[in-house]
């Protein structure tokens, strides 16, 4: 979660669609050997992968993308470029890709031709079932042809990727197979758009930027102290003057779907309230000297439940993805010296409701629990963040609540080792690294891409130090977050700036997490090559 407010105590819809595979046919080209890049992938030798007959090639290297590939196979040939009689066609049975088919060819400037056969310097695009891992791809540039095969739609979008990022960094897709798949199957970006306002052109320039990147989830905290970001028809008290219509926000979901991104959507509770609390008073939390514990919900009052019950129910239908954020961090009344002393009426909602030996924790715990079971029957998988999570409690956090650790600054900070022995599963948001927070305050500094780039990987969650490499298939993932502190600090487009490189660099770490094959200076300039050509 976000680090300000005073908090830190002294001390695209991913639908599995079978599998998918893209075919290129090419014009020779004998006098062009093709693009000589660098890359971090492997070019094995003695492959099954026959190279091409003609000697009048030198084998290939990997194409340049970001992230990188893989794995490649070398092969001699001329690879492909695209050309005026190139054009995307879809393969009978595939009709779910004609989305794919037709942003490529506009992207590469050739023909959609759709369900037709293809021809000498096309792109084919079929669906493949059974072959391969989520999100996985082979691209294979053989004899005038490039096969990108995937178990899913999204492993052929990413094929699409590669292809297109190849052509803008050297023109053309070299001779050769590429196999490739993500490493981890969490990739993103978080988005604090509570604390400032982005336009939905902004948002969804991000979203593309994503997508060529390879990630696949948007985080979008709406609601903070500051802000309700979201029209709201069940309580439209709560929203802000600037705010997304639901006509806009369907609008944002619509391209990340067609992007392969899934977004989260984040409503906070039980703190960081503070706007939904400026309409409802009442159910404000004041301590036992009455004064008001700033963006905190009392939630021994029934009505506090209701309240968030009815906004959850009402949103978790507007967004149909698959996971939903329920916060949880920072609630102030367990950030007091003695929180059952300052807050007695919590203490006594908390052992009337668990028993003697149930404590504040607990009631924040019992809340966590159920606001999971209002989102679940909407088919979300909840998540919350890790200092919403307590150990030797009474009551017990629900196991299929993912972990999305940020901090190990809060008061009583439990290392990530804790929640990894305990079975559950993590996703990366360190603050060390991964943290964007506008103004840098409370000692945050901008992140650089070089240090993600160079240090970081998805097994440091906390601080500089990896957990035990043991724990890595519990790690789903990461995020790097833009927190809107300071909301003035930088622009909209300072943001989308000082948010490049950092997206390039997690989008390879996450992609392969091993020490990535160019130096830092070498992916900068891939970047600026990339994007340029764009």
């Amino acid at each position: 979660m976000s680090p300000s407010r005073g908090t830190f105590v002294a001390g695209a819809v991913l639908t599995a669609a079978a599998a998918a595979t893209i075919a290129v046919v090419v014009w020779p080209e004998s006098s062009d050997n093709g693009p000589a890049g660098e890359s971090g992938a492997r070019t094995p030798s003695g492959s099954s992968a026959a190279p091409s007959p003609t000697r009048s090639y030198p084998l290939s290297t990997p194409p340049r993308t970001i992230p990188a590939v893989r794995e490649h196979i070398a092969a001699r040939g001329p690879g492909w470029r695209p050309g005026p009689a190139a054009g995307v066609v879809i393969a009978p049975g595939s009709g779910s890709l004609a989305d794919e088919g037709q942003l490529l060819a506009q992207e590469l400037k050739i023909h959609y031709r759709g369900d037709v056969a293809a021809r000498a310097g096309d792109v084919e695009l079929a669906l493949t079932p059974g072959k391969g891992t989520p999100e996985s791809y082979t691209l294979r540039t053989h004899d005038g042809r490039v096969t990108i095969s995937g178990p899913d739609q999204a492993g052929a979008f990413y094929g699409t990727r590669t292809l297109k990022q190849s052509v803008r960094a050297d023109g053309a897709m070299p001779e050769g197979e590429v196999r490739d798949r993500p490493d981890r199957p969490q990739r993103g970006l978080n988005l604090d758009i509570a604390r400032k306002y982005y336009s939905v052109a902004w948002i969804e320039d991000r979203l593309r930027e994503m997508a060529d990147l390879k990630l696949n989830q948007l985080g979008l905290h709406f609601s903070d102290d500051q802000a309700f970001r979201i029209q709201s028809d069940t309580h439209p008290e709560v929203v802000s003057p600037q705010h997304l219509t639901k006509a806009e926000v369907r609008q944002i979901l619509g391209l990340a779907g067609r992007l392969h991104i899934q977004v989260v959507p984040e409503l906070d509770s039980p703190g960081h309230l503070g706007a939904v609390l400026r309409a409802h008073p009442d159910l404000q939390l004041r301590n036992v000297s009455g004064v008001r514990s700033p963006g905190s919900l009392d939630i021994s009052n029934p009505g506090a439940a209701k309240l968030i019950d009815e906004l959850l129910g009402e949103f978790t239908e507007l967004f149909g993805g698959r996971y939903w954020h329920l916060g949880a961090d920072e609630y102030l009344a367990l950030m007091a010296r003695d929180p059952a002393a300052s807050y007695p009426q919590l203490q006594r909602a908390a052992q009337q409701k668990y028993g003697p030996r149930a404590g504040i924790k607990d009631l924040a715990t019992g809340w966590l629990n159920d606001r999971a079971a209002v989102v679940r029957p909407h088919g979300k998988r909840p998540k919350a963040w890790n200092d919403g999570f307590f150990r030797d409690g009474v009551v017990h956090a629900d196991k299929d609540i993912e972990v999305e650790y940020w901090t190990g600054r809060e008061y009583g900070a439990r290392p990530p080792e804790e929640y990894l022995r305990e079975g559950r599963r993590v996703v990366n948001l360190n603050d060390e690294f991964l943290y964007y927070v506008l103004g840098q305050p409370n000692n945050f500094v901008y992140p650089t891409g070089k240090r993600i780039y160079e240090q970081w990987t998805p097994l440091v969650l906390r601080g500089t130090r990896p957990v035990p490499a043991g724990y890595s298939g519990q790690i789903l993932g990461g995020r790097f977050a833009v927190w809107g502190d300071l909301p003035n600090a930088q622009t909209q487009a300072q943001v989308a700036q000082g948010i490049r490189m950092p997206l390039r660099a997690i989008s390879q770490k996450l992609w392969d997490p091993r020490k990535p094959g160019l130096s830092w200076d070498q992916f900068r300039a891939l970047a600026a090559r990339i994007d340029g050509a764009g």
